[in-house]
């Protein structure tokens, strides 16, 4: 029996790993999580515009049958945790357009892979969140849903493409989400909102149904992934635990579990800090934001060096990743992206393996690299509809729009895991995020570093 009762809203904004364990633990039942994020979405979301796609009815279903599983004894990982997913995942009953005006009627008949396993988890899945068209923009601004804005500055974007559910994470209106990432969707809007993500290792987690509107599959080639948006390192964990293995529809079931972290202590730790990129300008603030992350670690007795012999060249992974992605996008999208020869494409992937390897050598050296997740906090959003003409002012320096993305290319090229953990704040009062890449497959490193940053007071 209850002698006390959390606040269930104080419950969604500790995050998933703490609302199972209170409802594990009868500090709450599922129903009055369910409720209370209902509440704070209808009272707060008007302005915001974050969740798009409600549903609410089989919400209270889902919550209600959890409680009664939560009183027969069962233990699910997720059971009765409140959440909400990018709209581009296809959930069975609910539109998948992609904020694409052409496919506003487009209901998938099943659930993708991903949301299937959080539902088998126990998740309370709440809705979806917004995106911008096709999911290719640092801002959530669509002709379908209209637009997502700043939690703290409505004249701002939150992020994108993954921007909505960092607001729904931010503001307490779940404990969870799920969003993906190809140049920084999840980790552009965490450091803009002050959230913690995680884009995974490449292949960790099954992308079937992520896809566009109408298809099952993501384009061949395209080193898109998923991956959740949290409120502390311990509710990516916990996401990762749900999501990961491999696709049965892909590969045979069989035993599947990620190396534990490289490290406990902070003392043991060997960081790369790197603030410096020669295609993106940094402001002062993001800099010193990651340098002061470097700092305290440094100060915890871990090993901290600012340069590296072995890391690869950053403009070359930067090319590189650009170049596959739209060279992909060119063969799905006629009009769209840089079509190349078949020589050029091969000379590409050779290219990259090239670089993997420097990445996997870096990694002997070094546990685990720290840097922006992108070089300014966030910005007013932008009206201009070509992004050859979008120019920000980072620290005074006319900035291409493009070059925001040029942080995520370490991580994505490589296909590494990289954790986004908040790191401060602006002048103003703007969220600022670190970005923590670490060796392919080797998650939970780059999430354990990300506690010991934030939630260690001894580092």
């Amino acid at each position: 029996m209850r002698t006390t009762s959390p606040d269930p809203t104080a419950l969604l904004a500790a995050g998933a790993a703490r609302s199972a364990k209170a409802l594990v633990a009868k500090e709450a039942s599922a129903v009055e999580l369910c409720e209370a994020a209902i509440a704070r979405i209808e009272a707060l979301d008007g302005a915001l515009n974050a969740v798009v796609v409600r549903d609410f009815g089989r919400a209270r279903r889902q919550a209600a049958d959890a409680d009664a599983a939560l009183a027969r004894g069962e233990r699910r990982p997720l059971l009765g945790v409140p959440m909400t997913v990018k709209e581009a995942f296809n959930v069975a009953g609910l539109p998948t357009c992609w904020g694409l005006p052409p496919f506003r009627d487009f209901v998938p008949p099943h659930d993708a892979v991903a949301v299937q396993r959080l539902k088998a988890a126990g998740a309370v899945i709440l809705g979806k969140t917004n995106v911008p068209p096709g999911l290719a923009d640092w801002q959530c601004d669509n002709p379908v849903y209209g637009r997502t804005v700043h939690p703290l500055d409505p004249l701002r974007t939150p992020g994108g493409s993954s921007g909505g559910g960092a607001v729904a994470v931010a503001t307490g209106m779940v404990a969870l989400e799920l969003g993906s990432d190809l140049a920084g969707s999840l980790r552009v809007p965490a450091s803009f909102c002050g959230v913690y993500a995680h884009k995974p290792s490449e292949g960790l987690l099954p992308t079937r149904g992520f896809a566009f509107p109408g298809t099952e599959e993501a384009l061949a080639g395209l080193p898109s992934v998923i991956g959740p948006i949290g409120h502390c390192a311990d509710d990516l964990l916990l996401a990762l635990q749900v999501l990961a293995g491999p696709d049965a529809a892909h590969v045979a079931d069989g035993c599947f579990a990620l190396p534990p972290p490289r490290h406990a202590a902070a003392k043991d730790w060997r960081v790369l800090v790197v603030t410096a990129h020669p295609q993106a300008a940094v402001a002062a603030e993001v800099r010193a934001a990651v340098e002061g992350a470097g700092r305290r670690l440094a100060k915890a007795g871990a090993v901290v060096a600012e340069a590296s012999d072995l890391l690869p060249d950053l403009s070359e992974i930067g090319n590189t990743y650009d170049q596959i992605v739209q060279t992909v996008l060119a063969h799905a999208e006629p009009g769209g992206g840089s079509p190349m020869s078949l020589h050029a494409w091969f000379d590409l992937l050779a290219t990259r393996t090239r670089i993997r390897a420097q990445l996997r050598a870096l990694f002997t050296r070094f546990d685990a690299a720290l840097c922006p997740a992108v070089g300014c906090a966030a910005f007013e959003h932008v009206a201009e509809t070509d992004f050859r003409k979008r120019i920000l002012t980072i620290d005074g320096v006319a900035t291409p729009y493009d070059a925001l993305g040029a942080w995520a290319a370490l991580a994505s090229l490589g296909g590494l895991p990289a954790t986004v953990a908040p790191a401060g704040f602006a002048k103003g009062g703007l969220p600022l995020g670190v970005q923590i890449v670490g060796p392919y497959f080797e998650d939970r490193s780059t999430i354990a570093l990300a506690r010991l940053l934030t939630e260690d007071s001894s580092v």
